[in-house]
């Protein structure tokens, strides 16, 4: 499987009697040095084996991508307290792409909870699950078409019981399975 643009592309016939399909890893507001100090032991464990680490923003530093990147590749948007290292790392404010078929964006702030689900879907009409951050709250609800999903802090809970993360399984242009776990 090529990666081009952060688009995961079949090569022609490949796919041809197989399920097309992969592991993602989903984290945000990991507000490194202040509470990622190093990957949680918890965290660390739910990476193994993973295809593609997700990041919602809130990274703060890249120290933190870099070491993800030990997992598996990392695609991150930026947040409102990433600067212009995280930028130069490769996190635009949105990015769209295309896992395994399935049409994704990702965000940091997605706005208020009232209306939510509309703006996302007005923001990005074609991705079937839009990723966010920003309110440490997790967050995985299905709205017509469209789930969206919030994995939480694994490292700042705020009022949260737990830090959390989330797991997603594509296959076939279809998200199989999204879960928000506990790791704190």
């Amino acid at each position: 499987m090529a990666t081009r643009s952060g688009v995961l592309i079949e090569p022609p016939g490949e796919r041809r009697g197989r399920v097309l399909g992969m592991q993602v890893a989903v984290l945000s507001d990991t507000h490194a040095p202040r509470f990622w100090k190093a990957c949680p032991a918890r965290v660390a464990a739910a990476l193994e084996g993973v295809e593609l680490i997700l990041h919602a923003g809130d990274v703060c530093t890249p120290d933190v991508l870099d070491e993800l990147t030990g997992w598996a590749p990392v695609r991150a948007v930026r947040g409102n307290n990433d600067g212009a290292d995280i930028a130069a790392w490769g996190a635009p404010d949105t990015l769209e792409l295309t896992l395994a078929g399935l049409p994704v964006a990702m965000i940091h702030n997605s706005g208020p909870a009232i209306d939510r689900p509309a703006r996302l879907s007005r923001s990005f009409p074609q991705a079937r699950l839009v990723v966010f951050g920003h309110s440490h709250i997790p967050l995985n609800e299905l709205h017509g078409e469209q789930r969206i999903f919030n994995p939480g802090s694994p490292t700042d809970k705020r009022r949260q019981p737990h830090g959390t993360m989330g797991l997603l399984q594509i296959e076939d242009g279809a998200l199989v399975s999204s879960r928000i776990i506990e790791v704190s």
